[in-house]
């Protein structure tokens, strides 16, 4: 076969590929790409709904991000959407580690692991906004919890769950908790298994101990995985709104401290601020990005 011929079969075949990437350009395009320009594109026009009539949309260049930051609710809402995710996603990392290191150590024996790992990755299964609710019946200030408390003589009046910031903060951060650290367990379980016995058997041989060898070795070829995990997690925590919305009815109480990102942008939506709400979107947009490549980076030193 010539040379000409080759080059023509790569080319017949390479236009087939092409083809199989048509339905993924067209989803891309219809349902991410038009919506993000479309979203960039509002974020220039003051468009509001006043009363019964609709203002706009009149361009006004940069004045909805001006306006954003002068006001200085969205650092607020930024800070209150990193502390819980923080709260949740430390608890998080650390239990599924001591779990994936459970599951994948073969002189542990352990009985049953297929059951133990199906049942902690349920909870990814299940509707956050139904977790919402279970917890808003179950904290509430005659809920089963404060019933409970009551009766065993604990506390002598009610405790307001959702009316203390540290307690509503830390409800947001235990159903992100619960309903996320199977699945991360999994995650690094898959890691953990992929890595060579050969070199926990070398290790072994030098008289490592346990938690050398997790420190010298599983952890840094674990790298990759945790990499993953956390900026998936930290886009998560960024977009994090049904739960705090469900919890709280949409009001972020008390004062305002598990107001979200996302649900300061519901807000604006709400009321059909759509330059505002675009200016919003675009600087979470920047925030994730930024915070993502600081994290990628971050780790990529660690390597070197």
């Amino acid at each position: 076969m010539s040379k000409g011929a080759k080059t023509s079969n790569v080319v017949r075949y390479n236009i087939w590929g092409y083809i199989f990437l048509i339905p993924f350009i067209v989803v891309f395009a219809i349902f991410q790409l038009i919506p993000l320009i479309s979203t960039i594109y509002n974020s220039f026009f003051e468009h509001y709904i006043e009363g019964l009539s609709e203002v706009g949309p009149n361009f006004v260049g940069m004045a909805n991000y001006v306006e954003l930051l002068k006001h200085g609710d969205i650092f607020k809402y930024f800070g209150n959407t990193m502390i819980m995710w923080v709260a949740g996603f430390i608890p998080q990392i650390i239990v599924s580690l001591l779990l994936a290191q459970l599951f994948s150590d073969p002189s542990l024996k352990l009985k049953g692991k297929p059951f133990f790992q199906t049942v902690i990755y349920l909870p990814n299964l299940i509707m956050a906004s139904a977790f919402a609710m279970l917890f808003f019946t179950l904290f509430s200030d005659g809920g089963p919890i404060n019933s409970m408390l009551l009766n065993m003589h604990v506390i002598s009046k009610n405790i307001k769950f959702l009316g203390n910031v540290g307690t509503a903060r830390g409800l947001v951060a235990l159903m992100n908790f619960i309903m996320w650290f199977g699945n991360t367990t999994i995650l690094l379980l898959a890691g953990m298994l992929g890595i060579d016995t050969s070199l926990y058997e070398a290790a072994e041989v030098d008289g490592a101990t346990s938690t050398q060898v997790f420190f010298r070795i599983t952890l840094p070829l674990l790298r990759p995985i945790l990499i993953y995990v956390m900026i998936t997690s930290l886009i998560g925590g960024l977009q994090m709104f049904d739960v705090p919305q469900i919890l709280t009815s949409g009001e972020g109480s008390p004062v305002g401290s598990t107001m979200t990102l996302i649900m300061y942008l519901n807000k604006n939506l709400y009321s059909k601020n759509y330059g505002i709400g675009g200016a919003l979107s675009v600087y979470l947009f920047i925030i994730t990005g930024i915070l993502s490549l600081i994290v990628f980076k971050f780790n990529q030193k660690g390597d070197k």
